[in-house]
């Protein structure tokens, strides 16, 4: 993790690739402690991120969005962590070249084979529950050409968080590439390419005496392609395309009692993104515009096998389209003085046609002589809405279930943000306080007794909280230390607006399904004597709600450690063994019905890793 202290008004982690490497789990495919364990108020409940209370984040590469527009329909990864250079994240506060997808947007900077000369590495690791999770990879350069290129296997029969404390039917199992080319035409122009291709499959879980064989079968394809002009020694002009499918099937057994659900969503995504950046005395202007034309495939099946029903089958295939334009002008009247004012307008074209103006301007200030950092931010988003619909068939079945479709439109939200950073003697220390109003509120919800979720839109939700996060220097070159603390409601209001709802009246406020008033995770990695290492790291949960009652209540809380310890021998060859929650306190953490019902806690994981560096 940097720990430089760059005068900004958003709040930004970046998690480098010695971070990944030193946390217990992280370099795991499925696994999100990267972002988990360095990130305040960041956590995985019903086996989604959620981070300052929502899960709708942004994956970008080198800083070009990777659009999706679906709602927690995804088990999968984005990117394996083991071809993350660094990772930067930001949690509001944006600047209005970034996107509007709220709650966190994740900028990686992949390997590039720069930092490699004919070099690969191979990593192999078992452990229980039938785990391991391999890779290979090759990357080298000269003073033009840099490629990277990597292959990744993994399996598991402990997949997503199961409805009860036995492991019945949980195994998963994926396998994808990554590669990255850069070659510098000439000292002003940059050619990137950067090429992902996985695919993962999850058993949904059981309880004893359920006999369902469901299947998540996930694919996710992304290219990116760009070239950087440096215009001039203040200037320069990035123009990228992109390109993205993701597919989610649910694939249920004919004979699971009393429903059998399909559903099986393609979203293919195809778009660019020109910037210009502009450094003019003491400013610095950035104008973009981004867009793309999105195309689904969604095709339902909904076998009854109780009889309560006739099968219901419908295929839908919706388009949208989406094009945004921003400016903005960071003014730097001095080197501890800025004022960051931009605007984003964007147009989204589906089901239905909305337009959004986001305004934002925020102001950091170093205070001399302290080198303390406040900053201050207010600035509004817009969310562009999935592109699901109802009709047919699937409609009337929703209607007998007492159930409507409303159209989905976008999540509008409106955020301030107030906090300050603070050097004593080379550790960093960071807090502030958040709060985001938020109309249109996504979330999601299934038909009836099936398995078929869609996502539905509430009148409103307020998250607000306050963040700390501290960050040590190295302890005489053996080790350091991080703490991150997350003190947070997030809170829904009003009634279903949009997607599936039963036209109850509007309620009062409740806790959302992920609401947990308290997150903190301390770590420490130390380098230790004839090339040994050690780390661990402490998560606590204070409980996810409780259902939807008034005054909300909160399901017990949680605690995990975790332990990861390896030697190296030279520069080649290194063994590590990796102990997730150590003390196997396993216990039912959170009670929404997503992907095969409630949901437990992992219980303890122990695996062994070696990593081999080699020539070719």
């Amino acid at each position: 993790m940097d720990t430089a202290l760059p005068v900004t008004s958003t709040p930004t982690t970046v998690v480098s690739r010695e971070d990944i490497e030193h946390t217990p789990g992280a370099e795991q495919t499925n696994n999100l402690a990267m972002i988990t364990d360095f990130v305040p108020g960041a956590y995985v409940v019903h086996d989604q991120l959620h981070v300052r209370g929502g899960h709708q984040t942004t994956w970008a590469v080198d800083g070009v969005e990777i659009p999706n527009t679906n709602i927690a329909s995804n088990l999968g990864p984005q990117i394996d962590p083991k071809d993350i250079d660094y990772l930067e994240i930001q949690r509001g506060s944006y600047e209005a070249d970034q996107g509007d997808r709220t709650y966190g947007v994740f900028n990686v900077v992949p390997r590039t084979g720069f930092e490699r000369d004919n070099q690969g590495e191979l990593i192999a690791s078992g452990g229980n529950f039938g785990q391991t999770n391999d890779y290979v990879s090759i990357g080298s350069h000269d003073e033009r050409f840099a490629y990277y290129a990597s292959l990744n296997g993994n399996r598991s029969d402990l997949g997503i968080q199961t409805p009860v404390s036995q492991i019945i039917h949980d195994s998963e199992d994926g396998y994808g590439g990554f590669s990255t080319l850069i070659f510098n035409a000439t000292p002003d122009d940059q050619l990137r390419f950067v090429f992902s291709a996985r695919h993962d499959n999850y058993d949904i879980p059981n309880a004893p005496g359920q006999l369902d064989d469901d299947v998540q079968h996930e694919t996710d394809v992304f290219a990116i392609l760009s070239w950087v002009r440096k215009l001039s020694a203040d200037a320069a002009l990035t123009t990228s395309f992109f390109y993205h499918q993701n597919q989610a099937d649910l694939d249920g057994a004919p004979n699971d009692f009393p429903i059998s659900t399909t559903d099986q969503r393609t979203s293919t995504y195809v778009g660019g993104q020109e910037t210009l950046r502009w450094h003019v005395t003491r400013n610095d202007i950035q104008v973009g515009v981004i867009g793309w034309g999105q195309r689904d495939h969604e095709a339902f099946d909904l076998l009854f096998n109780d009889g309560s029903n006739a099968p219901v089958n419908q295929n839908l295939r919706p388009t949208g389209s989406l094009v945004a334009g921003y400016i903005e002008d960071t003014f730097k009247p001095t080197d501890w003085l800025q004022f960051p004012v931009g605007v984003r307008q964007t147009h989204f074209d589906g089901s239905i046609t909305e337009n959004a103006t986001s305004p934002r301007i925020g102001a950091a200030v170093r205070l001399p002589g302290l080198n303390w950092i406040l900053r201050g931010f207010w600035g509004k988003y817009y969310q562009a809405p999935p592109l699901t619909t109802l009709s047919g068939p699937l409609l009337e079945y929703a209607q007998n279930s007492n159930l409507g479709f409303l159209p989905l439109r976008g999540e509008r939200d409106e955020e301030y943000q107030v906090g300050i950073t603070i050097p004593v003697q080379g550790w960093v220390i960071d807090a502030d306080h958040f709060h985001t109003k938020a109309k249109n509120f996504f979330d999601h919800n299934n038909i009836g007794n099936s398995n078929a979720f869609l996502p539905l839109t509430i009148d409103g939700a307020l998250i607000q909280g306050n963040e700390l996060t501290v960050r040590s220097p190295k302890f005489w070159s053996v080790g350091q230390a991080h703490l991150t603390y997350s003190n947070q409601t997030a809170d829904g209001y009003g009634a279903i607006n949009g997607g599936l709802t039963d036209f109850n009246p509007p309620a009062g406020f409740f806790a959302l399904d992920h609401d947990q008033r308290n997150t903190a995770n301390v770590g420490l990695n130390a380098n230790l004597p004839r090339q040994s290492f050690a780390s661990a790291d402490v998560y606590v949960g204070s409980g996810f709600s409780n259902g939807s009652g008034t005054p909300p209540s909160h399901l017990p809380g949680h605690a995990e450690l975790n332990l990861s310890a390896g030697k190296a021998w030279g520069q080649s060859l290194s063994a590590s063994l990796t102990v997730l929650n150590v003390t196997n306190r396993h216990l039912l953490i959170d009670n929404s019905l997503t992907f095969g019902g409630f949901h437990w806690n992992d219980p303890r994981q122990i695996y062994a890793q070696v990593n081999y560096k080699f020539g070719y």
